[in-house]
């Protein structure tokens, strides 16, 4: 990673022990794991040893008690391993970070530490098969009867589901819209919850992704997270701090891509010299890394426009969400044509990159709602 000289020693030191930990665990697996679909959770394990479980817990709950501005450095360095790997672990902090902002003491207690250790792994569910982009459309619903919540709905697309043993549910509990919908603390093991089959993918192949089926799953009331109502607030909440992981997950990944491209460009030759010499070709890179450059730069300002609660936070978030995975996934494509023919094949570990990126677009809100977002925030418009 480029461009380090702002950052302090404490960050210094981060983003050398994720590199240690990214060249030691993911680098080396990472074609592997895609081919093999292998959802590593021994190594998700071991980065929970170095305090990547939660990265923005709070240290009396087990965490790291991290700002934003050191996580975007985090899942930037992972995702020069792994994008799938890392977009992981940055859902599961979102989990986690959820359940530690917004969660009473006793739920804090309850669920942090081995969502901290990762031997609870988390998911996110919201979005639903006919709720994606209108997320306050969402359908499952959370009937209370007596001191429970009855549960029934299917979340789509949702990260690590099955695999996982706790899920923040967004469930209706009042009328239409977003202020009907409150958030929920579910268990893999709770009688009703099941899951639909592993969904057949382009890409981000090292983790499952599956339905999560609520089918009357009765769970006690202090599962809620937050009053009632307040569940679509708090799922936005947890929203922009995922859009910055996945922003810098993209810039890990096409970090990556470009210094592959720019060695193959030296190592390979073409009629008497090495491509490195053409000056188009070296025209391309110097505008992959400039590109690069200014997604980071506007990634990092969200993240401490976040960490210091300012109320342009969320703009900035959405921003740097539809502006790095852009870039990220047009760097990424841009390097595999670098590399010819030779881009194409699995073992260069190219193609991967391009089809773990693309998602990037898509989810954690699609980069279409992004726009939507900061189009708001210049006009004032109305939801």
């Amino acid at each position: 990673m480029r461009a380090v000289s702002t950052l302090t020693d404490d960050q210094l030191a981060i983003v050398e022990t994720t590199l240690d930990f990214t060249q030691e665990h993911l680098t080396p697996n990472a074609v592997a794991w895609d081919q093999d679909k292998h959802f590593p959770v021994d190594v998700l394990r071991k980065a929970a040893g170095l305090g990547l479980g939660g990265v923005y817990v709070a240290e009396d709950a087990g965490g790291s008690g991290l700002s934003r501005a050191d996580g975007v450095l985090i899942f930037e360095v992972l995702a020069t391993g792994c994008p799938s790997i890392a977009g992981y672990l940055s859902i599961h902090n979102m989990v986690a970070w959820m359940i530690d902002r917004y969660g009473e003491e006793a739920q804090r207690a309850r669920w942090l530490p081995a969502l901290c250790s990762m031997e609870a792994l988390g998911s996110y569910c919201l979005t639903e098969p006919e709720a994606g982009s209108d997320a306050a459309a969402l359908k499952t619903r959370a009937a209370r009867d007596g001191d429970d919540y009855v549960l029934s709905g299917v979340k789509q697309f949702i990260s690590g589901a099955g695999a996982s043993q706790t899920y923040v549910v967004m469930a209706r509990t009042g009328g239409a819209g977003p202020r009907g919908v409150s958030a929920f603390v579910v268990q893999r093991d709770d009688p009703g919850v099941s899951f639909g089959p592993n969904e057949q993918k382009m890409g981000w192949n090292a983790q499952p992704t599956r339905q999560v089926i609520l089918d009357g799953v009765r769970i006690p009331a202090d599962r809620r997270l937050g009053a009632e109502g307040e569940g679509f607030r708090i799922a936005m909440s947890g929203l922009n701090g995922g859009r910055l992981g996945i922003a810098a997950c993209s810039l890990g990944g096409a970090q990556s891509a470009l210094h592959s491209g720019q060695t193959y460009l030296a190592d390979r030759e073409a009629f008497g010299a090495p491509l490195l010499n053409a000056q188009a070709l070296r025209f391309r890179l110097a505008d992959m890394a400039t590109e690069l450059a200014a997604a980071r730069a506007l990634v990092r300002q969200a993240a401490e426009a976040l960490d210091r609660n300012d109320p342009e936070a969320p703009h900035l978030c959405a921003m740097a969400k539809r502006f790095a995975t852009d870039t990220g996934y047009s760097v990424a494509d841009r390097a595999l044509q670098l590399h010819g023919g030779y881009g194409y094949m699995t073992e260069y570990g190219i193609e991967k990159i391009v089809r773990d990126l693309r998602v990037h677009q898509i989810l954690e809100g699609s980069n279409e709602i992004m726009r939507l977002i900061v189009a708001r925030g210049l006009t004032g418009a109305a939801r």
